[in-house]
């Protein structure tokens, strides 16, 4: 497995939980309704809320609960989770993707929500959107401190029947092709058994 740098690990972190398709064989079809607008108030919201949730005080607990329930509110997670499981999700049964979308939501506000406390204080900002296909790509710049602005791409559309984000990319980093593979490894760990997997995902991260 290809290692990342650790500055893009860090960045990573930051925003992964709240986040691929495209290039996953997932990506949204069909033309977009949503506006340029909606597209960047869409991401305009959802760091307004990530940076209301690092800056609470709150429990390392609270925090991860109300990460969870951001994924929910602004993000595609049925179309995340599918992209992240990769091949197995075309034989998955109903049960078994529903089960491992509940199981990867929570696997991934627990993996990151426990590092975010390092980012108290950082910024972001809504620099552009530019339609790609059929969904739109926001850019956004964010800065830490002590450390110059990097960049971070985010992919909304509204195919699911509300506008939500189904990818980003950090300083050049897919973050949900980094989930894809390890939850490939993991699955590869326990011989392709998915249920077990799932049962697992359940209390890692």
């Amino acid at each position: 497995m290809t290692h990342t740098p650790i500055s893009n690990i860090d960045r990573r972190s930051l925003l992964a939980g709240v986040a691929g398709a495209a290039g996953l064989g997932l990506m949204p079809q069909g033309a977009s309704a949503m506006t340029q607008g909606e597209a960047r108030l869409l991401i305009d919201r959802v760091m307004r809320d990530v940076h209301a949730i690092i800056n609470s005080g709150a429990s390392e607990s609270r925090m991860i609960q109300r990460f969870e329930a951001l994924f929910s509110d602004y993000g595609d997670v049925p179309i995340i989770a599918r992209s992240a499981l990769g091949p197995p999700a075309r034989s998955a049964s109903a049960a078994q993707l529903s089960a491992f979308t509940e199981a990867f939501r929570g696997y991934l506000a627990r993996k990151y929500g426990r590092q975010f406390r390092r980012f108290i204080g950082a910024s972001a900002e809504v620099v552009d959107a530019r339609p790609l296909q059929s969904f739109w790509e926001v850019e956004t710049t964010m800065t830490m401190r002590g450390e110059p602005p990097f960049e971070v791409l985010w992919h909304v559309s509204d195919r699911s029947g509300r506008n939500l984000f189904f990818n980003l990319i950090i300083a050049g980093v897919n973050v949900l092709a980094a989930e894809r593979q390890e939850i490939g490894s993991m699955l590869e760990r326990r011989g392709g058994n998915l249920d077990q997997m799932i049962q697992d995902l359940r209390h890692a991260g």
